[in-house]
């Protein structure tokens, strides 16, 4: 059985879903903290207003 290299390319795209992660994790955070109608939500239901956050995150993320 041959064995196959998979070099510098597939290392990477290994690192790349990790990264994006920190980068989404970030920005959620960020939106929690800085959008005040999900203070609001975040005081009646905390999980809602994570949820609309990461919402908010990927929709930027796609539009």
């Amino acid at each position: 059985m041959a064995t196959v290299s998979a070099g510098p390319a597939r290392a990477r795209a290994v690192t790349d879903p990790r990264e994006e992660q920190e980068r989404l994790a970030a920005a959620w955070e960020r939106e929690l903290e800085a959008d005040t109608e999900l203070d609001t939500l975040d005081e009646l239901s905390p999980p809602e207003a994570e949820a609309e956050a990461a919402r908010r995150v990927l929709d930027r993320k796609d539009g």
